[in-house]
């Protein structure tokens, strides 16, 4: 009723009830040449698919209508075929019943070999190669409680690093109920910008272990590896978290603004698939599939001109003016002190500034990223577009309604 009145009042009723008969309030529009149908290829992921049919591929779970009563009803797989049609102006897209299989064995044939595979795996949200290792990996710890954890003290064999299948010694592990141990290295804390909140702190994820003999030393062999592990690294118990892999994109909640405040693997300038830190969590509602929007700018920036050191207005007097001197460029902030002695009774030297001109960057689009991973106090995002570098620092918010 409100987008009615709002083209009542603004065109003609033939115009609006165009508007209207074509997309309902601009909830979800069509990407440029949007298929009518589409068969989801295999490396497919849900964000390609949704940016196939729509400009905002966040707002994928307001248009797919799920198939009830054939399993998994929310779930995409290799070999369905997706519709695209119009109910009531408004873009729906639905997993095609008969193409999909469902309710038959779902195979895929294989030439020249003679045999079929079954395609179980559903198509992921993004690509897994992507975010993988941050999937299960403890790296940010809510508390110092890792600087506490036991830690590699040494190696039986004199080395000074440890890869796979080597062993390592381990301060302060004296029960054999847990067998599997990660080993991290600490990093550094992790701060609120605005308000300085210690949020956690960085973990990197160096290998995981297995217990051999429990005792102070402990002794544990390295089954896998990211890098290698060092004396101080910490050790702690493994995590038996499950990966999330399937999960709908959508806009994050409404005035959860943030700020990106870490970058991971060491890059300085981000950009697309890069896995940042966000200083928001669970704690502000923020869970696996939210979707923001990256914006750059806000902070202040020196207005050369005003200073001096650009060119100024050819219109304006000369710097051989008193004009130029004295005017809007320079302000009297008082009186010199100590000229030209400190024995002086009265400061005889006016002091002359200019003006210390700054303006406000105003803010611009720079990305889109999508949460992965949440966390009490902060939350693992990937970066799905960047159409410029982002930063450390850049704000975060959620997109336009």
């Amino acid at each position: 009723m409100r987008a009615l009145n709002h083209c009542l009042a603004v065109t003609s009723v033939l115009v609006c009830s165009l508007v209207l008969g074509v997309q309902s309030a601009l909830a979800a529009e069509l990407a440029a040449g949007a298929p009518q149908t589409y068969v989801v290829q295999s490396g497919d992921t849900l964000w390609s698919i949704a940016g196939r049919f729509l400009r905002d591929p966040w707002l994928w779970s307001e248009v797919y209508e799920a198939n009830p009563g054939i399993g998994d009803p929310d779930l995409i797989y290799p070999g369905d075929v997706l519709e695209l049609r119009m109910v009531g102006g408004e873009p729906r897209i639905r997993r095609s019943r008969s193409a999909s299989g469902r309710g038959s064995p779902r195979v895929v044939k294989l030439s020249p070999q003679v045999r079929s595979s079954s395609l179980t795996e559903a198509v992921p949200t993004i690509s897994i190669a992507a975010i993988g290792p941050f999937l299960t990996q403890p790296y940010v710890a809510d508390s110092d409680d890792i600087r506490r954890a036991s830690y590699v003290v040494g190696f039986p064999d004199e080395h000074l690093i440890a890869g796979v299948n080597d062993s390592i010694y381990v301060r302060k592990i004296r029960s054999a109920d847990q067998t599997d141990f990660q080993v991290l290295r600490p990093g550094d804390e992790l701060r609120d910008p605005d308000s300085n909140e210690l949020l956690g702190y960085e973990a990197v994820f160096v290998a995981n272990a297995a217990l051999e003999r429990v005792g102070d030393p402990a002794k544990l062999k390295v089954v896998r590896m990211e890098r290698q592990v060092s004396i101080g690294d910490r050790v702690i118990p493994a995590s038996a978290e499950q990966p999330l892999v399937n999960f709908f994109p959508k806009p994050a909640p409404s005035g959860t603004r943030g700020r990106i405040i870490s970058v991971l693997n060491g890059v300085s300038q981000i950009g697309r698939y890069d896995v940042v830190v966000l200083n928001l969590g669970s704690r502000d509602r923020v869970s696996a599939g939210d979707t923001f929007e990256v914006y750059v700018g806000g902070g202040k920036a020196r207005d050369d001109v005003r200073r001096g050191m650009a060119a100024n207005d050819w219109l304006k007097e000369g710097p051989l003016s008193s004009e130029f001197w004295l005017g809007q460029e320079w302000e009297r902030k008082g009186w010199r002190r100590d000229e030209p002695s400190p024995d002086s009774s009265f400061p005889i030297h006016a002091d002359w500034r200019r003006n210390k001109g700054e303006y406000v960057r105003p803010f611009e689009r720079s990305g889109v990223l999508m949460v992965f991973r949440t966390f009490d106090r902060v939350s693992f995002g990937i970066v799905l577009h960047a159409n410029r570098f982002i930063n450390v620092g850049d704000w975060i918010a959620p997109p336009p309604a």
